[in-house]
């Protein structure tokens, strides 16, 4: 899609050393499993989640391979499913005693004119990528609140920010998502909680190159001010940044990465 290279990895610098997180829809592909990757390389615990157990399976055996066994869990997760919800926290409290970092990265995507959309096209994409996030949000304050502190990050996009044809339900989504992000963090401040959330455009995986048409990410890369899309891993580092102590007095901001702001 375009001959800008990108920037060389970053190596971790133990920025999430002993803490435990949970990453939903983190089964490899994208920015979800990125930061799984991430947070390992950081030094972090890990629960992987995600609705799809083959792809999520495979890939906790692909990370325990690289860093051991007890480093990474995957526990089986459809946001949508208020059980499923509370039973991945409750085994992230189980098995670690208590939860520190958050990263809400489950959602929906699809194209669909609003006269032409229907309650089913428009409900599946909000209750994925808001509602999923509310539910999991909701979860992980309760335990936070009573373990005294902890990191929320949230994914949203920059299309809640500005407008493009076809995606009214996922830009109505993600914007509720920055509207919860700001109203979580006032609430979990009391609590020693921060929540903020990340703002990207386009990071290319293979799963966006499946179901977005080649036309559609020229437009959207021409957009770039780099001349590119973005690294799955480059949103990442951008979520280690705010689940660590470098953005400790951070808390209520959606964060572009992306020179897409409005």
């Amino acid at each position: 899609m375009t001959d800008v290279e990108s920037p060389a990895y970053v190596a971790g610098h133990g920025l999430l050393k002993g803490r435990t997180a949970v990453v939903t829809a983190a089964a490899g592909a994208g920015i979800g499993g990125a930061t799984a990757r991430r947070f390992l390389e950081e030094g972090a615990r890990v629960l992987i989640s995600d609705a799809h157990t083959r792809r999520l399976k495979e890939y906790e055996a692909l990370l325990a391979g690289e860093f051991g066994r007890r480093s990474v869990t995957a526990v089986p997760c459809d946001v949508t499913d208020e059980e499923q919800v509370r039973a991945l926290f409750e085994t992230a409290a189980a098995e670690h005693g208590r939860l520190d970092v958050v990263v809400n990265n489950a959602g929906l995507g699809g194209t669909a004119e609003l006269a032409d959309m229907t309650d089913e096209q428009w409900s599946r994409v909000l209750d994925v990528t808001l509602n999923g996030t509310f539910r999991c949000t909701r979860a992980a304050l309760r335990l936070m609140r009573e373990s005294g502190g902890g990191v929320i990050v949230n994914n949203a996009s920059v299309v809640g920010w500005r407008a493009q044809a076809g995606q009214a339900h996922y830009a109505a989504a993600k914007a509720g998502v920055m509207a919860l992000t700001r109203c979580a963090a006032l609430e979990a401040a009391a609590y020693g909680v921060r929540v903020n959330a990340v703002s990207p455009s386009l990071a290319m995986h293979p799963h966006l190159v499946k179901v977005t048409s080649a036309d559609l990410l020229v437009e959207l890369t021409g957009r770039e001010a780099f001349g590119r899309y973005a690294e799955p891993w480059e949103v990442a580092n951008v979520i280690v940044f705010l689940a660590s102590g470098y953005s400790s007095y951070m808390t209520g901001e959606v964060v572009a990465v992306s020179s897409q702001h409005a």
